[in-house]
């Protein structure tokens, strides 16, 4: 699978991609206020990049590497590397306007190819945005400090390289994708259990450079949890770091590489946990009073332990639209009460037998009603289609998109109202009211994360609506003690109020980093480190 086979201006596989009933599309009129209009996007045929500033001089470098045939500089290639998917990138593209599309695609075959590319991309002055599936969210595929940037698309590098069985590790190509890693080690008994709602496009190496966290995380942790080794290129040589399965051999260099989105190096392999592959799998239902109640029932199953696979709560505007069932969205209004919970349970059946009975005592004593397995089974058979539900929404004119943070259990109330109302509030002023849902989507013993969900009319200037509410519910976050990213990374969506986290020393740590493994500043330019102030101008002398 290569990105040739992706929808170039929206998600996933073109042939699923599919006009919404005009049942739901008069419903969601009715609810968001939608002047119907043509959404749809102008024609692949009819997109024109700018002219490649790649140099001959660079271009005949790049093809010495990685041959010829290898480097990309086609309007169609170039055009399908263009920006990631979050919903302002896909308004952008939808119209044409793709003036920050890569002036090159280089695809390498090994880790010595990537050293040499960005060695050569050093001296030629290229920026470097290495590409997996394309699926950022957060603004992290375009540079924003360079005027000629490649996109590094490691689709070449897709092997499931080896299997160690008696550790229960394997070590992975970064470019393969989600479904292809587990149908390789699914044919030696294993799973790497991880399976985010980007799975059937995100790669091995996007999932660690983004910190990425699966919709089983509760029982099989997120990605960074699961990586034991990296092996790093970056344009100062290797870094080969893991090295055992636990070390106090001073600070773990892997944790400077897992969430760096490109900035420090590009990985090129990942050793990886793996565990037997499940003999069962039970997905339920449960319905709550309240988003509080159902949120203090997760909570005593995160720190009683042990959690089931999945645990996620929709709070009542969520299970009220339907969108925990993304197939149904808007067939039947109103018919949802309560909160719905999905609980999940994966293992040998005896182990899904014991779980579940545990798990069932817990929540029916915190009020839960047992739905049965019926809305659990129509949620993991609909789980990846909420992105192609949103092409669908952008179609006739409304406007759908997430954002997501992480706090601790104490702070996770009043994170949950004030995220809410800066995004009602500012959606609302800005002639766009809004419909905001959230869920509960990953759970740990000290915390959980919050995932919202928005939908509005697209109104006369969707991506500036966005900007703002984006920039509320930003503030709004760090002022109620959330992380401004629980698994989206950073990109530049989120670069500001990450600076913000750590403070101007971490930011001078990071650069310091930035520095010694890229002291040209050609890796993903812009991403992740917020541009250095510059320094004031000294007045001249008195009298001069």
């Amino acid at each position: 699978m290569d990105p040739t086979h992706m929808l170039w201006s929206g998600w996933g596989d073109p042939g699923r991609a599919a006009p919404l009933p005009g049942q739901i599309t008069g419903v969601l009129g009715e609810l968001l206020g939608i002047r119907p209009g043509d959404g749809r996007p102008v024609e692949l045929t009819a997109v024109e990049p700018r002219v490649s500033r790649l140099t001959p001089e660079a271009g005949a470098a790049l093809g010495r590497i990685v041959g010829a045939g290898h480097v990309l500089t086609d309007a169609e290639s170039r055009v399908r590397h263009t920006r990631g998917k979050s919903t302002s990138d896909l308004l952008r593209i939808r119209t044409g306007a793709v003036d920050d599309a890569p002036d090159a695609v280089v695809l390498p075959a090994d880790h010595d190819e990537v050293l040499a590319v960005l060695r050569a991309c050093s001296r030629h002055r290229v920026a470097v945005v290495p590409f997996g599936g394309g699926t950022s969210v957060v603004g992290g595929l375009t540079p924003g400090t360079h005027d000629c940037f490649i996109a590094l698309d490691l689709r070449r590098m897709n092997r499931l390289v080896s299997v160690d069985t008696v550790s229960r590790t394997a070590v992975l190509q970064p470019g393969l994708r989600g479904p292809e890693a587990e149908a390789l080690l699914a044919e030696q008994g294993f799973t790497l259990g991880h399976f985010p709602q980007s799975y059937q496009w995100a790669t091995i190496g996007g999932f660690a450079a983004a910190r990425s966290s699966g919709q089983a995380s509760a029982g099989y942790g997120r990605f960074d949890d699961m990586v034991t080794a990296l092996r790093v290129a970056t344009p100062e040589g290797t870094l080969d770091i893991g090295r055992a399965p636990r070390s106090a051999a001073g600070p773990d260099l892997r944790q400077l590489v897992l969430g760096s989105e490109g900035a420090f190096g590009v990985i090129t392999s990942v050793t990886v946990r793996v565990r037997p592959a499940p003999a069962t799998h039970v997905y339920e239902g449960w319905s709550f009073g309240s988003f509080a109640a159902g949120r203090d029932a997760l909570r005593a199953l995160a720190q009683n332990g042990p959690p089931p696979t999945v645990l996620r709560l929709s709070d009542e505007t969520e299970t009220f639209i339907g969108l925990a069932d993304p197939g149904s969205l808007g067939a039947s209004p109103g018919s949802g009460t309560g909160c719905l919970a999905v609980v999940g349970y994966e293992g040998t059946a005896a182990e899904v037998s014991e779980r579940s009975t545990r798990t069932h005592a817990e929540l029916r004593d915190r009020g839960g009603v047992f739905l049965g397995e019926a809305p659990g089974e129509k949620w993991a058979d609909g789980r990846y289609s909420a992105p192609y539900l949103r092409d669908a929404l952008l179609d006739i004119g409304a406007f759908a998109e997430t954002l997501e943070t992480a706090a601790f259990w104490s702070d996770i109330p009043a994170l949950y109202e004030n995220v809410r109302t800066a995004l009602t509030t500012t959606l609302t002023g800005a002639g766009a009211p809004p419909v905001v849902m959230c869920h509960v989507s990953h759970v740990y013993p000290t915390g959980a994360s919050l995932y919202f969900t928005v939908l509005c009319a697209q109104g006369d200037d969707p991506v500036a609506h966005w900007t703002l509410a984006k920039r509320a519910a930003g503030e709004a976050i760090l002022a109620s003690g959330g992380t401004i990213s629980h698994h989206h990374g950073v990109g530049t969506d989120h670069r500001d109020w990450y600076a913000q986290e750590i403070g101007p020393l971490g930011v001078g740590i990071l650069y310091a980093v930035k520095d010694r493994l890229d002291p040209s500043g050609i890796l993903n330019p812009g991403i992740l480190l917020p541009p250095l102030p510059t320094p004031p101008v000294p007045s001249p002398p008195a009298g001069a």
